[in-house]
């Protein structure tokens, strides 16, 4: 059974509703096959959800409406997903300007906030759907302005929630240490994603 499953997960077509290049090369990482579309979906940013349920609300909205609006991905496997970072019990989403973008890297600055992603996958041929998400735990150092501004204005982070990235980037120097998924942070937790992968193909 476990062989059969993970041969049936990299034979699957999947289809990625995100326009989020880092999770596109997370799953290019681990070898599945896959097309982006990007649902256009109003994903809710400042509610009265807490992390969970917002993360769960935005996740399913891209992958239902993908899986509504597109007949071709008959058999396929629609996979949604959203992060948002939390300080302090407060929602932080993605900066809505540079100058956001430095306010939301000052408060983080010295502090331990934590990553939520939601994942909700939809069997199209099945009619299945899996909602899951996974809880990372970041410590920051003390980050000086003058680092600040500089990432801000070379990096541009403002499509990352939480404005900064821990791959490929200046802003992976921000993190003291990390507890849990790394994958997490940069967007798509791998192996709570693969592990809900084989329970719905």
């Amino acid at each position: 059974m476990i062989k059969r499953n993970f041969a049936k997960v990299l034979r699957q077509e999947y289809i990625l509703a995100s326009k989020s290049p880092r999770r596109a090369n997370l799953l290019k990482q681990i070898g599945l096959n896959f097309k982006v579309y990007d649902s256009k979906s109003e994903e809710l940013d400042h509610s009265d959800l807490g992390p969970i349920d917002l993360v769960k609300h935005n996740s399913m909205l891209k992958s239902r409406k993908a899986s509504t609006f597109e007949k071709r991905f008959k058999d396929k496997i629609i996979i949604g997903a959203d992060t948002v970072v939390v300080l302090h019990d407060k929602i932080i989403n993605k900066p809505a300007d540079s100058k956001d973008a430095i306010r939301i890297l000052k408060l983080l600055s010295g502090q331990t906030h934590y990553v939520y992603t939601g994942i909700n996958l939809i069997n199209m041929n099945t009619c299945e759907e899996i909602f899951d998400y996974e809880k990372t735990t970041v410590f920051f150092r003390n980050i000086e302005d003058e680092e600040i501004n500089y990432y801000v204005k070379t990096h541009k982070p403002l499509d990352k929630a939480g404005a900064y990235g821990i791959q490929d980037d200046f802003g992976c120097l921000f993190i003291e240490k990390i507890t849990g998924d790394y994958y997490n942070i940069v967007g798509l937790p791998l192996l709570r994603l693969y592990k809900n992968l084989r329970k719905i193909v």
